[in-house]
Order: structure tokens, then C-alpha cells, then sequence
């Protein structure tokens, strides 16, 4: 059944469809990002983005009953022992990813920041997809693949190098690179349980339920810590981010089935910069379009195309 839905799926159409889902990143850390400036709280923002997306994915649930006879297919997997508990977890990389835009980005900056989460992104794919942790079993370091990741990283380098300089905290790099390494790891157990449960509703509900519990709790002991933030502010796109998010993981659970973990993280990779690019020329006060970052944007796009040649 999964082999016979792999085959009538195009890959050209998984390929497209996770460059797409990429520039929905690059919406969502706009607004998250904008969000967090509001509360003048990462941890809360984060928590909000979260847990909205939860709340639509809980009414989503409650109208349907594949996705429900999945959720039940997971909780009796679980009971009986069959997968194990860390299948499920997919959403605690998640929130350990949030909390980093939170804790490091402004530090380190977006340039460092963003070269550090697309190495750790690019190597857990590469290494999963060689232990045959991905869905297509074990796949080798072909020339393509090991190709296509250089030239996505070189890629992301020169569209944010404009952004380097200045005195950094080196040491806060492993914090998007343990991120970038946990977005390669969630991809790859939020599609297991989107096989198991035959549901990418299911896969996206238990990844966003784990999340907004780890980020409930964080928030929680920063708030203990820092005090609450002030009013939440009234403009309603701010809030939008969560509903991004749960578009954004349901399809990745759908599409690691057909693409891989390397080719969907390389092509989220370049939706990222293609959106960034698209971002900044139309959206009013978001800075100036540089050459380097369309250069960066083109040449991510020739890096996916080159991961996902096959040998036949």
C-alpha cells in the first residue's frame, strides 16, 4: 500500500510542494518574530504560536474520524509496546527550535544563526536517510546527495552574507545546530506516525500537542523567573503563525513518505529563501532586497534538483 502510493506520486510534485511549504517558514518567523517584539517575550510567543495551532487542529479533530481511528492507532501502538515512546516526540524538537530563535538568533544574529540550522538540518538528513531511520530504508551518500547538501549550504551563506560580522557568541551556535539537527529527527518520527496512523492529521495533532506542553512548561518557569509579559496586542494576524505551523508539519509528515528527509529538508531550505526574497519585496519596512540573497535563493533551487537525481 505505501510503496503502491509512493509510485503515484510524482516526485517532481514532492519537490514543489516542499519548496512551497518552505516559504511558509519564512511567513510564519516573520510573524512569530514580530509577535515576540509585541510581548517582548520569546517564551510566550512561542507558547501562543504553539498552542493556536493545537486549538485548530483539536476542532479539526473533533470533525474527523481518520483522524481520531489514527489518534487511537498511535495510543494503542504506544500501550502495547509495539513503537517506542520517542516516536511521538517529534514536537519537543520543534519546541526546542522556537526557543532557540528566542534565545540565540538575536545574539548570534540571522546570519550565523541561519547557516547554523542548515548545517545541523542538512547533516541529520543525510545521516538518517544513511541508517535507514528516513521511510525509504537506507540510503547512501551518493555523489547527487552529498553534492546537493554542499551547494545548499554554500547557498544559504552567501544569501545572508551581507549579515556576518561583528563580535558573536560563538558558543550559542550549538544551539541552532542541535535545532537544525533536531528539524532532520522530527521529520523523520512525524512521518513514522504518519504511516503508522495513516492520518498526516494524526502525525501534525501529536507533534503540536508535545510541543505546546514543553513550551507551556518553559514559559511557565520563565514566567516564575522574569514576571508576565504585558497585554497581548490586538493585531490578529500576529496570531496566524500557529495556523502556518500546522500546514507546514502536516504536509512535511505527507511529503517525507515521497521525497526523503534530504531532498524535503533541502527543498524547505530554499522555500526559506525563496520566501524571504518574495518577503521582502512586498512587505512594507522589511528591508532592502540584496543581490547575494536571490543569488543564495537560485542556487538552493539547483541544490535540491541535484539531491534528488537518483541512481537507477
Amino acid at each position: 500500500m505505501a510503496e503502491a502510493e509512493k509510485r503515484a506520486f510524482p516526485q517532481w510534485l514532492g519537490l514543489v510542494l516542499a519548496v512551497i511549504t518552505g516559504t511558509f517558514v519564512a511567513v510564519q518567523a516573520r510573524i512569530n518574530g514580530s509577535l515576540g517584539t509585541a510581548l517582548d517575550d520569546g517564551f510566550a510567543a512561542a507558547a501562543v504560536s504553539f498552542g493556536s495551532g493545537l486549538v485548530i487542529l483539536s476542532v479539526v479533530m473533533a470533525f474527523s474520524p481518520t483522524g481520531r481511528r489514527g489518534l487511537g492507532r498511535v495510543v494503542d501502538a504506544l500501550r502495547n509496546r509495539t513503537v517506542p515512546w520517542w516516536t511521538v516526540a517529534g514536537g519537543a524538537a520543534g519546541a526546542f527550535l522556537v526557543l532557540s530563535q528566542g534565545l540565540a538568533a538575536a545574539a548570534l544574529g540571522v546570519a550565523l544563526f541561519t547557516v547554523a540550522i542548515v548545517a545541523g538540518q542538512t547533516l541529520s538528513s543525510l545521516l538518517l536517510d544513511r541508517i535507514g531511520f528516513g521511510p525509504h530504508g537506507v540510503v547512501p551518500f551518493e555523489p547527487a546527495r552529498v553534492i546537493g547538501s554542499v551547494l545548499a549550504l554554500v547557498a544559504v551563506g552567501w544569501a545572508v552574507s551581507t549579515e556576518f560580522g561583528g563580535d558573536k557568541p560563538l558558543l550559542l551556535l550549538i544551539m541552532p545546530l542541535l535545532g537544525g539537527i533536531g528539524i532532520g529527527w522530527q521529520q523523520a518520527v512525524n512521518g513514522r506516525v504518519r504511516q503508522l496512523s495513516s492520518s498526516a492529521l494524526t502525525a501534525t495533532f501529536i507533534n503540536f500537542t508535545v510541543g505546546t506542553v514543553v513550551l507551556v512548561v518553559a514559559m511557565l518557569v520563565h514566567f516564575a523567573a522574569a514576571g508576565l509579559p504585558e497585554a497581548l496586542p490586538t493585531d490578529p494576524i500576529l496570531y496566524i503563525g500557529g495556523a502556518i505551523g500546522c500546514v507546514f508539519i502536516g504536509v512535511s509528515a505527507f511529503l517525507v513518505a515521497h521525497t526523503g528527509l534530504l531532498v524535503l529538508g533541502l527543498g524547505t531550505v530554499a522555500g526559506q529563501l525563496v520566501g524571504a526574497v518574495v518577503l521582502d519585496l512586498v512587505v512594507p519596512g522589511a528591508g532592502g532586497v540584496h543581490w547575494t540573497t536571490v543569488a543564495g535563493a537560485a542556487l538552493a533551487l539547483v541544490a535540491v534538483a541535484i539531491a534528488s537525481v537518483r541512481r537507477r
